[in-house]
């Protein structure tokens, strides 16, 4: 592909979370869908993914609707399917049978072959002390930087 496509990228994630795992997944859309998403019109730092019936599902992302779609748009906020093979649902559902274990999407991006997929990472939520050490981290770094 020529040009460079959007990656949506939850910025929220490493900052309340502790990332462990990450997976990359396919995702089920439609249409219109695809289209809002190459124009970058799309939000996940509210998502979350979930397990049914040993199938995963993206919940609370937002996709802008499509202004040319009239009839045929989708619902902004609906359900949507991740893909990933049977073996790693199931590392996954081990996985967030621990206590304080969850699952959030981190970017979504088209691959190569133009697919669009989304990384998500099995997480730990952090304590407030954690953030604030990761704060004072970032602002020492950016000194050292200014400071070179």
């Amino acid at each position: 592909m020529a040009e460079l496509s959007p990656v949506i990228k939850n910025r929220k994630a490493s900052y309340d979370y502790h990332l462990m795992q990450s997976y990359t997944a396919g995702v089920v859309l439609t249409g219109t869908e695809v289209k809002s998403l190459r124009n970058g019109e799309a939000n996940i730092s509210d998502a979350v993914c979930q397990l049914e019936n040993e199938e995963l599902f993206i919940r609370n992302m937002y996709i802008k609707e499509l202004d040319q779609a009239s009839y045929f748009n989708h619902d902004p906020r609906r359900a949507r399917k991740l893909l990933l093979n049977r073996n790693e649902i199931k590392k996954i559902s081990v996985k967030l049978k621990e206590k304080g274990t969850t699952l959030i999407p981190v970017q979504v991006f088209f691959n190569e072959n133009g697919f669009v997929k989304i990384e998500i990472a099995l997480a730990k939520g952090k304590k407030t002390f954690d953030k604030r050490e990761d704060v004072k981290k970032r602002d020492i770094e950016r000194e050292m930087r200014r400071s070179e």
